[in-house]
């Protein structure tokens, strides 16, 4: 089996960077122009590309988005973008400026009324619920939110629960413990999501540093898997992974 390889790009403050577990404070610039990065993706053969505005994330309003809308415009191929997505507003400003998918974070989580809301306004195919947990003691999957600072009230598979009636379709779920570590993705977490929930288009994300990684994530049912260090350190490139997969 087969999946879409999506290559990451975190913007923050006009730079390409990395940052580990989600901390600002453990941050790796890359000098890299995000436009020339997107356009070697697609050369490359990715027919899409996750970008995350991390000052967005951060700075809420205020957040100087220029660097994010110029992707937008730019990228050759489909992009779907998150990070500091709080209303409705901010659904409709990415996807005029070009965004295929947006992708909605905090609010799908601890607000999943008004997400499901959206979901009926924009269409299934227009968003992604970016759920991103931390495993407990008992290997319980719980989102955390807001810049993985706060705990959810309700574990992964109660708001997948919620959302298996809500039309929801794309969900990209981050073992947050493997994010930026390059340790390896979490295979049983996709496994069984995709075991409970067989309708979703999973995207699996956090941990992916080589090709059996990824080889690994095909076999697990997930839709796509999205990578963005293990590229940026030259591990791989997204043309020798698509064609180890195939």
């Amino acid at each position: 089996m087969s999946i879409d390889i999506i290559p990451a790009i975190d913007l923050l403050d006009g730079s390409c960077v990395r940052l580990l577990h989600g901390d600002f404070n453990n941050c790796k610039v890359y000098d890299l122009d995000a436009v020339k990065l997107a356009n070697v993706y697609a050369e490359e053969g990715a027919r899409w590309l996750h970008v995350v505005d991390l000052a967005a994330s951060r700075d809420g309003e205020g957040a100087d988005i220029k660097p994010l809308l110029r992707l937008l415009k730019s990228a050759p191929q489909q992009v779907q973008t998150g990070g500091g997505v709080r209303d409705e507003g901010d659904i409709k400003l990415r996807l005029e400026h070009g965004a295929s998918r947006v992708v909605v974070g905090s609010i799908s989580i601890v607000q999943p009324g008004r997400f499901a809301a959206w979901i009926e306004e924009f269409g299934a195919d227009m968003l992604v619920a970016a759920l991103d947990v931390k495993l407990d003691e008992h290997g319980i999957p719980w989102p955390r939110t807001h810049g993985w600072t706060q705990h959810s009230e309700q574990s992964l598979w109660q708001l997948l629960d919620f959302y298996s009636d809500k039309g929801l379709k794309h969900v990209l779920c981050t073992d947050i413990g493997r994010d930026g570590a390059m340790t390896g993705p979490n295979v049983d977490l996709y496994v069984e999501i995709t075991q409970r929930y067989p309708e979703l288009a999973v995207q699996a994300s956090g941990g992916v540093s080589g090709l059996l990684d990824l080889r690994d994530l095909a076999s697990t049912g997930v839709d796509s898997a999205i990578t963005g260090k293990a590229l940026l350190e030259g591990c791989f490139t997204v043309a020798e992974a698509l064609e180890f997969l195939s």
